[in-house]
């Protein structure tokens, strides 16, 4: 049993009910659940919120997969983590614990049903416990104290010959469920990384991020129609 779970509170500090806000055209929680509902790999999807609005909204999409968690008002706080969430789920939704559990993100639009089915075969193929979403990096960082962090600045490389630096993307992590509920975290163990495009890395929690996000969903779309 696989299944995609998906928070999505009503509260935003910086954007009020972000993620049934317009983005490309439809509701921006739309994007990621059109994801899961065409992932041959996900056997349902859990939409865990606290907010009526976004339920309505999210039943109007006509997804068959689709099912809902109330979430309790503890677990939709500001300060609420989303492990605390989806433990709760899986501790009052009665899961079987061999289950696979993939957290997916409202706020990264650009997850395809693609980037799940290929990221739960790598989990599958390589016998990793855990698997998480990452982008490649290829820039020069540093540490506060004037110290290199990633590339010896006396021998600068070459950005193709530059490996560059992973960078978690927030989209993708899958995990079973009895080493969410052991760890309390979604990740554990044996970790591997599933790579995604560098704007993947993009996540929609401020105002200006919207503007550049469908700046990019636009070209994207462009590309598309040109295939």
């Amino acid at each position: 049993m696989t299944i995609a779970f998906i928070p999505a509170r009503g509260g935003s500090k910086s954007i009020p009910l972000k993620n049934i806000k317009h983005f490309g055209g439809k509701p921006l929680i739309y994007w990621v659940l059109k994801a899961a509902e065409d992932a041959g790999s996900v056997d349902y999807t859990v939409l865990a919120t606290d907010n009526d609005k976004i339920k309505e909204t999210c039943l109007g999409f006509g997804f068959f997969k689709l099912r809902f968690y109330d979430r309790s008002t503890e677990s939709a706080t500001d300060d609420a983590s989303t492990e605390m969430a989806l433990m709760e789920y899986l501790k009052k939704g009665n899961i079987d614990q061999s289950a696979t559990v993939i957290l997916l993100q409202a706020t990264s639009p650009y997850t395809t049903n693609k980037d799940i089915d290929s990221a739960l075969k790598l989990k599958d193929e390589e016998d990793y416990d855990s698997v998480l979403s990452c982008v490649r990096i290829k820039h020069f960082f540093w540490n506060q104290d004037g110290t290199p962090k990633n590339y010896n600045y006396k021998n600068r490389p070459r950005r193709q010959e530059f490996d560059g630096t992973l960078q978690e993307n927030g989209a993708i992590y899958i995990s079973t469920a009895s080493q969410i509920l052991e760890s309390h975290n979604r990740l554990s163990v044996n970790i591997g990384i599933y790579e995604m495009p560098e704007y993947t890395k993009l996540e929609l929690d401020e105002p200006m991020d919207w503007i550049t996000g469908e700046a990019i969903l636009q070209e994207l779309k462009k590309k598309s129609s040109h295939e």
